[in-house]
């Protein structure tokens, strides 16, 4: 066997999510690997709250235009395509998701 099939065969190296299900850790392996996985949720959370800032901010932008330009502050079609792909993407809970940040940009109707 070449160097090459045994890494292949070996699989990729373990994450510290999945090292849990392939052998025991120890408590001080298990709250490191804890502590690493929520520092990237934490980057994940900053990055969503920037996301989702900007998103708030372009949906007003769109709402003022359409209402100079004589239009309704929102189009309804719009807002189902955003919940379908959404919901298609996360289920139920990109549902809510869609929902909620709809809200967020448009206020409440």
């Amino acid at each position: 066997m070449t160097e090459s099939q045994a890494q292949s065969s070996a699989g990729p190296p373990a994450d510290p999510a999945t090292a849990l299900t392939s052998r025991p850790l120890t408590q001080l392996q298990t709250d490191e690997a804890i502590g690493e996985l929520r520092l990237e949720i934490d980057a994940v959370d900053a990055a969503l709250v920037e996301l989702v800032a900007r998103r708030i901010q372009i949906s007003k932008q769109v709402g003022r235009l359409r209402m100079a330009a004589g239009g309704t502050r929102l189009s309804l079609a719009r807002e189902q395509a955003v919940v379908a792909r959404f919901s298609t993407e996360l289920g139920e809970t990109g549902t809510s998701l869609a929902m909620l940040l709809l809200r967020a940009g448009r206020g409440r109707l």
